[in-house]
């Protein structure tokens, strides 16, 4: 009887060891190429961007908008309590699947002389139209 138990215990370890698999995936994200890109000015913002934008901007945002031409890619980092920020865009780039973007914000160092007020920071970069689902890192 107890060597049935140990015989049944051992068989379900190995059921659920077999199950579980121990297949390796390959997760590593092959860039393609980097994307060539500029960063748009408020006043060259197309009109239902821009509104997009003012109506997101209170909270930090991750958004794309396009037309037939251009890809834009939009992240706002929310409500800021100074000025003095800017945002890097440390990459862009293409893979097979998607297109990776990531950017950082930068805050004012303590010896800036920055508006005292509260700011909503964001960038806006243009590109040319790519028919892929944009990933923000």
């Amino acid at each position: 009887m107890r060597f049935r138990k140990l015989f049944l215990l051992i068989m379900i370890v190995i059921a659920i060891y077999g199950l579980s698999g121990c297949k390796k995936e390959d997760t590593e994200i092959k860039k393609i190429r980097d994307i060539e890109f500029t960063v748009v000015e408020d006043a060259d913002l197309p009109g239902e961007l821009k509104e997009v934008i003012d109506e997101k901007k209170e909270n930090p945002f991750k958004i794309t908008y396009s037309n037939k031409d251009y890809l834009y890619i939009v992240v706002g980092y929310g409500k800021q309590n100074s000025g003095g920020y800017s945002i890097a865009v440390e990459e862009l780039y293409l893979t097979d699947n998607a297109i990776y973007i990531d950017t950082n914000l930068i805050g004012p160092s303590k010896d800036d002389l920055v508006t005292q007020g509260v700011t909503y920071p964001y960038i806006v970069v243009k590109t040319e139209f790519i028919d892929k689902s944009v990933v923000f890192e």
